[in-house]
């Protein structure tokens, strides 16, 4: 299992960034996604998922309407579109799939 995170960045508050996590090594429509994230001094968090075939998504509540997470099955690419940034959106955020984890990729939200 290989996944690959890109897409972070700085922005300011009330921006918006579109993460990406392309995976490789099994068969993407066959399992599940999830978008974690930890910030300095934290524990690693669950931000959202998707279901096999994207039908079920479900949200951490700090991210419910500001946050989208959606599924390419031909590009095996799951994504996190995040509008509304907020400061304490700050961390590194990782994608998760069979209990495998990307290296994850920075974000950065601060005016």
């Amino acid at each position: 299992v290989q996944l690959v995170e890109s897409g972070g960045g700085l922005v300011q508050p009330g921006g918006s960034l579109r993460l990406s996590c392309a995976a490789s090594g099994f068969t993407f429509r066959f399992y599940g996604m999830s978008w974690y994230r930890q910030a300095p001094g934290k524990e690693r968090e669950l931000v959202a998922t998707i279901s096999s075939g994207g039908g079920r998504t479900n949200y951490a509540d700090s991210v419910k309407g500001r946050f989208t997470i959606s599924s390419d099955n031909a590009k095996n690419t799951v994504y996190l579109q995040m509008n509304s940034l907020k400061p304490e959106d700050t961390a590194v955020y990782y994608c998760n799939a069979i209990g495998s984890w990307g290296q994850g990729t920075q974000v950065t939200v601060s005016s």
